[in-house]
């Protein structure tokens, strides 16, 4: 009787995992991080007026160098002026280190041309919510939450047709 439920157990547990694949028991490996190169990467935030530019689809441009990556995302305007990675506490707080904006150049599909701003954003983990927080025109810092996920090779035909709806500018020089 005992044989016969371990071999129950068995038949279960091993129908699980012809049923689920076995990562569902496994996790995941050490080996998924990114090659040094260049990607897109999906840009989700949780603010509706905190997001990439249409022209970009959601997307950033994904650098990763020596195991460090940075996500640099165009926005729709240049409403945003800062950000900084962790909250908006943190940003207001002496010595933080605010991300400036770049100064992008998007073409739309009517051929309309318009100067934004865009971020270059350290991403600490792919496929994990962490903390950006901005501060827009209106001078008051806004806390939210980002996720960098399903990164995609770009080969140099993709960068080049990218390159011709965005051009990446250099920082924004303050005004004197």
């Amino acid at each position: 009787m005992r044989n016969r439920k371990k071999s129950v157990i068995v038949s279960l547990v091993m129908s699980a995992v012809m049923l689920f694949g076995s990562a569902v028991m496994v996790p995941a490996a050490e080996d998924t991080k990114l090659e040094d190169g260049t990607y897109t990467a999906l840009f989700e935030t949780d603010g509706s007026m905190f997001h990439a530019n249409e022209v970009c689809e959601d997307r950033g441009i994904l650098t990763v160098k020596d195991g460090e990556m940075t996500l640099h995302v165009t926005m729709v305007s240049q409403k945003i002026v800062n950000l900084f990675c962790g909250s908006a506490d943190e940003a207001q707080e002496e010595g933080a280190v605010l991300l400036e904006p770049t100064i992008d150049e998007v073409t739309y599909d009517d051929g309309m041309t318009e100067e934004v701003y865009g971020f270059d954003i350290p991403v600490p983990a792919l496929d994990e919510p962490f903390a950006v927080a901005l501060i827009g025109t209106k001078e008051k810092w806004y806390d939210h939450e980002v996720t960098v996920s399903d990164p995609q090779p770009l080969s140099e035909e993709e960068l080049e047709e990218l390159s011709a709806k965005v051009k990446i500018g250099s920082a924004k020089e303050d005004e004197v």
